[in-house]
């Protein structure tokens, strides 16, 4: 049995969006714990006048894609994608995320190697293979391609499973799931990081999205879409789609839409100014800064329209590569739409339920796992805060301590 006991930081409930001062902190076997009996630990952390936050959860991440130099990531081998990958996990958790969702790429191998202690990293919650149409965002080769042999031919990488055809997506989506996918990631609009598909087109037919939303719902489990015109998004969440990764370009009727459906947003800010300040330098292609520039002078637009109309929305990233860095700053860059209490229900309660883990994470109670950010400050006064490099103190993992500042 192993005992971590934080003593004398402001504990901050998320339920009641308080901070409950000079609290002590139990953890055994990884779980917080109600036991009183703080005599003595095997580890004994003192938090005196700081904050004690629920680990940080980001919502929508992709460590298979571990550079913005997609040439480059072209021609790595499964030993350089397992070396950067396991790094990238490692910088996550030690800038306080330790539950993560990551959306497209097969992470089963790292998800595997931290859950036996062979690498550190967050829990990973991951939709395996994305699904896409050809010619779609998830469509990652480049180049002309020879023309399939068949409808139900499909082509894969270690990113994603092209499908087209109600059938083939049917069996993408089969097969994802096989593999330990926890719900399912379809494309439905152009993006900004692959080469052949304008922002503005639609992708998917109503019958395609109508076969994975099936498939998922035998499941007992959800379809996450990435998408940003209005068209796009309403054709997905009128036939089923539950979550919206993005949705830069949505409008005023489209959120009426999503608020119809009881559907989930998932916005991803700062990747598009990370790619805006660093993609250039980074390799990123000048058809891709462009298709950027569109996204990142709409999302602070769409974000504000969501809220008001009350959207659910969780709190994501979306960075790639050597921007994960930044992952914090999108903690400042909500902040200056929504109050520090929306920025934290999205984190705290909305993105338990997306990761479909509403009883382990995003509380400090009783039972919950024993992940603690250790913080100066006091998110409800400066949320913008935590974007500085000096906001964590200390990290701890189901009452193990793995990082200090």
């Amino acid at each position: 049995m192993t005992k971590t006991i934080i003593r004398g930081g402001s504990i901050f409930d998320p339920h009641t969006m308080d901070m409950r001062p000079n609290e002590t902190l139990v953890i055994e076997n990884g779980l917080i714990s109600a036991d009183s009996d703080t005599s003595s630990a095997d580890v004994v952390v003192d938090a005196d006048g700081q904050f004690l936050m629920p680990g940080f959860i980001d919502a929508h991440v992709h460590f298979r894609l571990a550079t913005l130099n997609f040439s480059r990531l072209s021609q790595w081998t499964e030993v350089q994608f397992g070396i950067a990958m396991a790094q990238l996990s490692e910088e996550t958790l030690a800038r306080g995320f330790t539950t993560v969702r990551d959306l497209g790429g097969d992470v089963v191998g790292l998800k595997r190697a931290i859950t036996t202690g062979m690498a550190r990293g967050p829990d990973i919650v991951q939709a395996n293979l994305m699904i896409s149409q050809t010619g779609g965002h998830g469509d990652v080769e480049s180049g002309i391609l020879a023309v399939p042999d068949c409808a139900c031919q499909m082509r894969h990488s270690a990113f994603g499973i092209v499908a087209d055809g109600p059938d083939a997506v049917r069996k993408a989506a089969r097969h994802v799931l096989r593999a330990g996918a926890d719900f399912i990631k379809i494309h439905v609009s152009g993006g900004v990081a692959t080469p052949m598909d304008p922002l503005d087109c639609t992708q998917y037919t109503v019958a395609e999205v109508q076969a994975a939303v099936q498939e998922a719902t035998n499941r007992k489990t959800y379809v996450a879409a990435h998408a940003y015109t209005p068209d796009a998004i309403q054709m997905a969440v009128n036939n089923g789609v539950k979550c919206i990764e993005h949705g830069n370009l949505l409008d005023a009727e489209t959120v009426k839409v999503m608020v119809q459906h009881d559907a989930w947003l998932v916005p991803t800010l700062v990747t598009f100014k990370a790619m805006a300040s660093e993609g250039k330098r980074l390799g990123l292609p000048e058809r891709n800064l462009v298709k950027n520039k569109a996204v990142l002078a709409s999302g602070l637009e769409s974000l504000a329209l969501a809220d008001k109309a009350g959207v659910k929305m969780g709190w994501g990233t979306d960075l790639i590569g050597e921007t994960q860095s930044m992952q914090r700053h999108e903690f400042a860059i909500r902040a200056e739409i929504q109050s520090a209490e929306s920025i934290l229900h999205a984190m705290y309660i909305m993105n338990p339920i997306i990761l479909k883990r509403p009883d382990s994470i995003g509380r400090l109670a009783p039972g919950m796992n024993g992940d603690v950010v250790i913080t100066p400050i006091n998110a409800l006064q400066n949320i913008a805060a935590l974007a500085d490099d000096k906001a964590i103190t200390q990290v701890i993992k189901r009452g193990v301590p793995v990082h200090a500042a």
